[in-house]
């Protein structure tokens, strides 16, 4: 089981930047192979925003981040925090942010249905 602990979130102004952290832990003999922020605004369905491949530091992102956001990861022995740098913000990013993790291969990128650990969620609000 993977603990998954974010933070970093709050309220800022339009046009501001936020960086949200998430430390995994639990895992014993691997580290997850993928890791992932998603965001789940009112009434709608929760979005992948960008995704870090642990083997090749490959990343995805939703079209909407891209050139705003950046996924970064930092191992240590026991644990991975990964960060989402968040620039230049608008009230469409409002949402409460997730941090996913998988021990297996993701298909799908960005797809919800391919993390099977998630951290509690952290708010972001964005305020023109």
């Amino acid at each position: 089981q993977v603990l998954l602990l974010e933070s970093g979130g709050g309220s800022v102004q339009a046009g501001g930047s936020l960086r949200l952290s998430c430390t995994a832990s639990g895992f014993t003999s691997s580290r997850p192979k993928f890791m992932a922020w998603f965001r789940q605004a009112p009434g709608k369905k929760r979005e992948g925003v960008a995704e870090l491949f642990d083997l090749t530091n490959h990343t995805n992102y939703v079209d909407s981040v891209k050139g705003r956001f950046t996924i970064s990861q930092q191992n240590a022995e026991n644990t991975v925090t990964v960060y989402l740098q968040m620039n230049s913000l608008t009230p469409e990013d409002t949402a409460m942010y997730y941090c996913a993790a998988s021990m297996n291969w993701v298909v799908r990128a960005l797809w919800s249905s391919e993390y099977e650990n998630w951290g509690q969620g952290t708010q972001v609000t964005v305020s023109s």
